[in-house]
């Protein structure tokens, strides 16, 4: 039937179409931490989703398709607050890589990217590594994005 395989065509191509882009907070000042442990953080501000893989009531991306995925996070720490400005990518509860900066004055922030092959259904998210602050407002200045480079 030449219907049904222009719409599983139709379906193939939609899933191949993943990206996110989310901020921690949606309009107020939050400062999320510090915690003594590596600590969940939910991205709220969902200004991307196409695909719609990212929960952001949960904070999990969850894979559709098997694939390799391009993810980056990047913090920024309040001023002079004796915290450090870091955060891991996790995979299915793993650390997979860490953003870190420490310093005594100023605002701090630490950025990292990373490149993941992911099965369907795996997650990803973002912690707070312990003893990091959060900074973030209406600037998103603390972000989590992400998006599908080729279906595998």
């Amino acid at each position: 039937n030449q219907t049904a395989e222009i719409e599983r065509l139709k379906k193939n191509e939609e899933v191949k179409r993943v990206a996110l882009s989310a901020a921690l907070t949606v309009k107020e000042t939050s400062i999320f931490g510090p915690y003594n442990t590596l600590t969940h953080a939910v991205f709220k501000n969902v200004l991307t989703n196409v695909g719609n893989a990212y929960n952001g009531e949960t904070g999990f991306f969850t894979a559709p398709v098997k694939g390799a995925y391009h993810f980056e996070v990047h913090i920024l720490s309040p001023v002079g607050s004796g915290y450090t400005a870091g955060a891991a990518l996790m995979k299915n509860g793993q650390r997979t890589f860490t953003a870190y900066e420490s310093q005594t004055s100023n605002y701090q922030s630490s950025s990292n990217g990373v490149i993941l092959v992911l099965e369907v259904g795996d997650r990803v998210s973002v912690s707070a590594t312990p003893n990091s602050k959060i900074f973030d407002n209406q600037n998103n200045h603390s972000t989590f994005s992400g998006h599908l480079l080729f279906t595998m």
